[in-house]
């Protein structure tokens, strides 16, 4: 029978994320990892295996975590909130990355840059972050189009994969220096340019609500 574990994995784990999000895989060593855990290194490759491991857990964590801040927002509700939904999405994002001022980034980002050339298992549990994100903001886009709010005849997949790529732009942008009311203004930018109703005046849409985590 196996010994039960006298740590605590979800903290040990949120240690190892913090570190590799600060130094990066490659500029990460499991010694760093054992002093930022308090674990030795024997300890942390029987419970996680090698460095490579350790951050496919760490980073699908994180990815799952992407989705589910994007579900909390996006999922459900009547058709006429779905433009506010959408807006409040986003703005989010664009809080979230004003907030950053360390500049630190998203450690989905961090890692995709650093190793989806090379590494398969980041290059595809990336993949299915974005194409799960994609889909969540399709279906609002959908929903809103439906209401009336965002005009029927434009395609939801473009529109979805536009506000993909800003959300996930404004987080690079900031962390290359933009001024937070810079990132504000993309937003609410990305967000005037869906498509409404023919001669109708678009739905006030509105800032999203303080920072979540």
């Amino acid at each position: 029978m196996p010994r039960p574990r006298a740590f605590d994995e979800d903290r040990v784990l949120e240690r190892a994320r913090e570190q590799f999000w600060a130094t990066g895989y490659a500029g990460t060593r499991m010694d760093d990892i054992a002093q930022a855990t308090g674990l030795g290194k024997g300890s942390l490759y029987g419970a996680f295996g090698d460095k490579g491991k350790l951050f496919h857990r760490v980073f699908g964590d994180w990815c799952t975590a992407v989705v589910e801040v994007a579900e909390g927002r996006l999922t459900g509700g009547p058709d006429a909130e779905a433009l506010a939904r959408l807006s409040g999405y986003v703005h989010l994002m664009a809080e979230n990355t004003a907030a950053d001022t360390e500049r630190r980034g998203c450690l989905l980002a961090k890692g995709v840059a650093e190793l989806a050339q090379h590494d398969p298992t980041v290059a595809d549990r990336s993949a299915e972050t974005m194409t799960a994100l994609l889909t969540l903001l399709r279906t609002e886009i959908s929903a809103a189009q439906r209401h009336g709010d965002i005009d029927s005849t434009a395609d939801p997949e473009r529109l979805a994969a536009l506000l993909l790529t800003v959300v996930r732009g404004i987080e690079a942008v900031g962390k290359a220096g933009l001024a937070p009311e810079t990132v504000r203004n993309i937003a609410d930018t990305a967000l005037a340019l869906l498509p409404v109703r023919g001669g109708e005046e678009r739905p006030a849409t509105g800032r999203g609500p303080a920072r979540e985590t």
